[in-house]
C-alpha cells in the first residue's frame, strides 16, 4: 500500500477484484484448475477488502464524520453480508467442481455493481476529505496489521 488517496488505492483494488472474477467466469467451463485458483484469488482478495473496510476505513469514516448510526456505513456493511452469502454460495459450486455458478455469479455482480459504484463516488471520496495525511498513514499501517486468518479462508484450508 502507499499514500495514495483511500479512493485511488480502493478504486484500484476492486479493479483488480473484477479481473480476478472475470477471469474466474471465463475459465470455469475451459479449465476449472485455473478457474478455482482465479476465484481462490478474487475470494481472499474481497474478504481482506471487506475487513480493510469494516475494521479500518469505516471507524475513521465514523468517528471523523460523525455519522455512525444509519449512516451509509451501515448500508455498506449491510451489503457486505449480501456480498459474503453470495460468494459463500459459489465458493460451494467451486469446492463441488460445478461450474453451474452463473446464477450465484449474477447475483454477486449485480451487487457489487452498485456497492462499488456507492462507494467509488460518495464513500471513498468523503473519507479523502474528512482525513488527515497522518490519519491516513495510520489507516494503511493498520491495514497492514491485520492479520492474514482474519480473511484467509478459501475452499476449505487456510488457503486454496
Amino acid at each position: 500500500m502507499s499514500d495514495a488517496k483511500i479512493s485511488v488505492t480502493f478504486e484500484q483494488d476492486h479493479d483488480r477484484l473484477d479481473a480476478l472474477f472475470h477471469s474466474f467466469q471465463e475459465q470455469k467451463r475451459k479449465d476449472f484448475a485455473k478457474a478455482k485458483e482465479a476465484f481462490v484469488e478474487f475470494k481472499i482478495g474481497l474478504q481482506r477488502h471487506i475487513v480493510w473496510e469494516e475494521d479500518v476505513l469505516f471507524p475513521k469514516w465514523e468517528e471523523n464524520s460523525g455519522m455512525a448510526e444509519g449512516g451509509p456505513t451501515q448500508v455498506m456493511r449491510t451489503e457486505h453480508q449480501m456480498i459474503g452469502q453470495c460468494l459463500e454460495a459459489i465458493h460451494e459450486k467451486v469446492q463441488a467442481q460445478n461450474p453451474d455458478s452463473d446464477r450465484e455469479e449474477q447475483r454477486l455482480v449485480e451487487i457489487l455493481k452498485s456497492h462499488n459504484m456507492k462507494e467509488e463516488r460518495i464513500l471513498y471520496p468523503s473519507i479523502d476529505q474528512v482525513i488527515s495525511e497522518a490519519e491516513r498513514a495510520e489507516l494503511y499501517q493498520a491495514m497492514k496489521e491485520i492479520p492474514e486468518e482474519r480473511y484467509r479462508t478459501c475452499c476449505g484450508s487456510g488457503h486454496a
